[in-house]
């Protein structure tokens, strides 16, 4: 049985739902009036016959019906991500398996889905974030026909899995479970591959050899291998019982997989209304839910592009989620795992090792989660368990014993004594920092910085060895308002270059780092950004800044007057063209969003954040 609940988990989610009060009320409002609108036995003829017209004759009777259980696909699909290839045969899968369970299974609608490992440190990186609530508005397309009774979500990746989740919760007055696709085949070693771009970015190495290390990391259909935003997604489902137990890193293509994927079809018809034990999307992503996400998110030392995803699907809920929200927990959540780049092995190790059950039955033992969260499967005890076939029978059992200490560790052998999540405040503003593979000894960094308005003006300062010192590397407006807050991978190699050539380094930036968060100490998503006229628009080269992880400030050492007099807000700079990649069709989204604190959304956008 789960302890009794840890005292600072439940101050937190009583915070959030007194905070929550009314944005959730009124939300929950919404999804009462949705369920009695009038759905598919009462469309018109017309409208019910476009419905099924495509359909066999035997979906067309059920369909005709009303009684059977109608289930919308969204998928995510193509095979440009390699975690999503394994997609294209999901629906022949689901489809019979929601016929013999009683129900009648379509593909409601696609939704685009990006690979940021192709757009890194390329214009098309700039449309990234903004893809997620992109995605959350052709989810609600997909299921805008009001022909359905519950959906399977078909994701994994980055911005993709949130913006389905945020654009399901407009439906909440349905179930939806996610079904996962798996990682791929262990490749090359990450930490191989970090020491290769390392090399690279010395001039030590040439293109062909980065080029064979990097195909030799990404090889295979399947989820990428390390603990990056694709895999913290996956951690993300489970912990929030969004998936069936254990399913989030079985590989694709196995049998294993298939029944999973067949079994979580069954369970969506088994959560619709018209089998009398329904559990609507919006009643079971609550405050326990987003806290059990917040959680798991520092107890496995996941991406930190979830501390703008969190907030934003919680919103979508109704519910107000905050940074001391996460810093707080994070204060009392032990870390777990280790996969990198909080270590050396990947999440194929981590889920041979125990993987996902084993750690969600740790955090239940120590208090760390709502045992009465709402889940797929009932409540949160039957995620202590692994899924396995015995024969074709799909059966859960005890996870594994701890057999790997290199990767997964008990509550009372953790990793770290908290979560590594820490929210700095201070006169350039507010940011997050992940320290979790950060050293101790390079948690308090205290330099001159070297400003820059765009990434590439660093990678050219170090080529040219200007970096060869101690140095806060701040790279400004590349927050959502600027040129929609992306990711900035290609910033790790030459910083880690400096890093180990003995120097005390950092990063300051209102951009995006995620699951690159690694041993150069970076303060993320600083907010208020610099194209809002926030503090990191006075700052200049020589200015003297301190980041200290440890305390949770992030200071400009500079005159108070001095410091006033220099004007804030936006300067001329060089923040990329708003034109070609299709940067000029977010327009619009660059001019809606919110702060990164409120989740960086166009659908919410809380003054000040």
């Amino acid at each position: 049985m789960p302890a009794p609940l840890h005292d600072v988990v439940h101050r937190v989610t009583r915070r959030i739902a007194d905070r929550s009060r009314d944005s959730r009320s009124a939300y929950l409002g919404r999804l009462e009036a949705a369920a009695g609108r009038p759905r598919r036995h009462r469309l018109g003829c017309a409208n019910l016959a476009h419905a099924f017209a495509a359909c066999s004759a035997a979906d067309k009777a059920g369909l005709r019906g009303g009684e059977a259980p109608a289930i919308g696909i969204v998928t995510a699909y193509n095979d440009m991500l390699s975690a999503h290839q394994p997609y294209a045969a999901y629906p022949d899968l689901i489809k019979p398996a929601v016929r013999a369970a009683g129900g009648v299974a379509q593909v409601a609608g696609g939704v685009p889905a990006m690979c940021d490992g192709v757009t890194q440190g390329h214009a098309g990186m700039e449309l990234s974030l903004f893809s997620r609530d992109l995605i959350a508005m052709a989810t609600a397309v997909a299921l805008s026909h009001d022909a359905f009774d519950g959906v399977l979500c078909l994701g994994v990746c980055d911005k993709i899995v949130p913006g389905l989740l945020i654009g399901a919760l407009s439906f909440g007055h349905l179930p939806a479970l996610f079904v996962p696709a798996g990682p791929m085949p262990s490749g090359l070693s990450n930490p191989e591959k970090s020491r290769v771009r390392q090399l690279h970015a010395e001039g030590k190495v040439g293109r062909d050899a980065l080029l064979d290390a990097e195909a030799a990391a990404y090889h295979a259909p399947g989820t990428c291998t390390f603990y990056g935003t694709a895999n913290t997604n996956q951690m993300l489902m489970e912990v929030m019982g969004l998936h069936l137990p254990g399913a989030s890193f079985v590989p694709p293509g196995t049998a294993l997989r298939d029944a999973l994927t067949a079994a979580a079809a069954r369970r969506v018809v088994e959560l619709t209304a018209q089998r009398g034990t329904p559990l609507p999307l919006g009643i079971q992503v609550d405050e326990r839910a987003v806290v059990n996400g917040i959680v798991g998110l520092l107890a496995t030392g996941g991406s930190t592009n979830h501390t703008l995803h969190i907030p934003a699907i919680a919103a979508a809920a109704g519910i107000q989620v905050a940074w001391e929200d996460f810093s707080e927990l994070s204060a009392v959540v032990p870390l777990l795992a280790r996969v990198y780049p909080n270590g050396p092995t990947d999440v194929n190790r981590f889920h041979a090792a125990g993987g996902m059950p084993f750690v969600i039955g740790e955090l239940l033992d120590a208090g760390l989660l709502h045992a009465d969260a709402r889940t797929a499967a009932g409540d949160l005890e039957p995620y202590r368990t692994m899924p396995a076939l015995d024969g074709e029978a799909l059966v859960w059992g005890a996870p594994h014993a701890v057999s790997d200490p290199m990767v997964i560790a008990p509550v009372a052998e953790p990793f770290a004594r908290d979560g590594g999540l820490r929210v700095l405040s201070g006169t350039l503003g507010r940011a997050v920092v992940k320290v979790s593979a950060v050293a101790p000894e390079h948690r308090v960094v205290e330099a001159p910085v070297r400003v820059f308005d765009h990434q590439d003006g660093v990678q050219q300062a170090f080529a040219r060895g200007e970096l060869d010192r101690d140095v806060i590397v701040v790279v400004r407006f590349q927050g959502p308002q600027a040129n929609g807050m992306p990711e900035l991978h290609k910033l790790i190699p030459p910083l880690g270059v400096v890093q180990d050539r003995g120097h005390r380094v950092a990063l300051v930036t209102d951009g995006r780092l995620s699951g690159a968060s690694g041993k150069v100490p970076a303060a993320l998503h600083v907010t208020p950004e610099a194209a809002a006229g926030g503090p990191l628009t006075r700052l200049r080269d020589g200015d003297v800044v301190r980041l200290d992880a440890e305390a949770g400030t992030l200071e400009a050492l500079v005159g108070a007057a001095e410091w006033q007099s220099r004007a804030a807000g936006p300067t001329e700079s060089a923040s990329p063209d708003a034109f070609g990649c299709g940067r000029e069709l977010f327009a619009v989204f660059r001019g809606a969003v919110g702060g990164a604190e409120s989740g960086a959304s166009i659908f919410r956008r809380t003054a000040g954040a």
